[in-house]
């Protein structure tokens, strides 16, 4: 990825964006404040917890529309989701934004190249990355958001809740995910062109691991402009617990990519965006493009 200096070759300020009530959260800010307080000694640091669900994205816009921040999501996936969107709120922003792993899922900061926090912020190196942007439209309204890292329909929101709603740990959770393959119910898509497909599992991908422990594909960049389709069309309970130990074990290989992709949803279904559940009515017009280079971050 190419980089650039941010001009003046620093930033103005950090901003660090985390959920105070998050088990763990406090210790997880002082230690990122000292790291940065013992290696950049005089830097401007900014806390802004997050008091409600949603609020991470209207701290995100106010920082991003003042000054060169560097946006710090001190969270997992879902709280990054937020920041992103705040940010993308603002036109022209200068801000650039990074994540510090502190959530239950951390696949987007597991599939980045990473570097400390107070190496980034002495670097001042920034570089762009594409991110998904999904338009919907019928009854719900017009609504388009951002994903940093995935957008899934079918068995990807299904395992993200039955996750939430079992027991934490690698083994509880995969039997949490066996549990889900159990009651799996296809969808209905009706593309562009009229016709109708069947799906058992639908995933539009810009990073290359997700839902923690799967490999959907060994060839995504988050900045080529494009993202890899992941599908697999309903064929039974069996061959979807195939396909989710390959993605757990081997990985699944190479994927087609796309710089856009839309259809209709025929029936009513859930949708997870960075972990983030949506459920769509049924006739939910749905279109995801690359928004290439759409985001700065270190």
């Amino acid at each position: 990825m190419s980089g650039e200096r941010v001009p003046g070759g620093r930033f103005d300020r950090v901003v660090l964006i985390f959920n105070p009530g998050k088990p763990g959260m406090g210790a997880r800010i002082d230690e990122v404040r000292q790291s940065l307080a013992d290696e950049l000694p005089g830097l401007t640091l900014e806390l802004m917890p997050s008091e409600f669900a949603g609020h991470a994205r209207d701290l995100a816009r106010l920082a991003a529309g003042k000054g060169s921040p560097l946006i710090v999501s001190v969270s997992g996936d879902g709280g990054y989701h937020e920041v992103v969107n705040g940010v993308m709120d603002v036109p022209g922003s200068r801000a650039v934004c990074t994540v510090v792993p502190a959530g239950n899922a951390n696949d987007h900061h597991r599939s980045m190249r990473t570097r400390s926090l107070p190496g980034a912020v002495r670097d001042g190196r920034v570089r762009h990355i594409d991110l998904l942007r999904i338009r919907f439209s019928g009854e719900i309204g017009e609504q388009t958001l951002y994903a940093h890292s995935y957008v899934g329909f079918g068995l990807t929101p299904l395992m993200a809740i039955g996750i939430e709603n079992g027991r934490k740990g690698k083994i509880l959770e995969l039997v949490s995910v066996a549990r889900t393959l159990s009651v799996l119910s296809p969808f209905e898509l009706v593309r562009g062109d009229g016709a109708t497909a069947r799906f058992d599992s639908l995933i539009l991908a810009n990073i290359s691991r997700m839902a923690k422990y799967g490999t959907v594909s060994e060839m995504g960049a988050p900045d080529d402009g494009r993202f890899e389709v992941v599908t697999l069309p309903h064929a039974g309970r069996w061959k979807m617990a195939l396909m989710t130990l390959r993605a757990v074990t081997f990985g699944l290989g190479h994927q087609p990519s796309v710089s856009s992709y839309s259809f209709t949803t025929r029936d009513a279904v859930p949708c997870q965006i960075d972990g983030e559940i949506v459920h769509l009515p049924a006739a939910t017009h749905v279109l995801v493009e690359s928004a290439h280079g759409a985001l700065a971050v270190v």
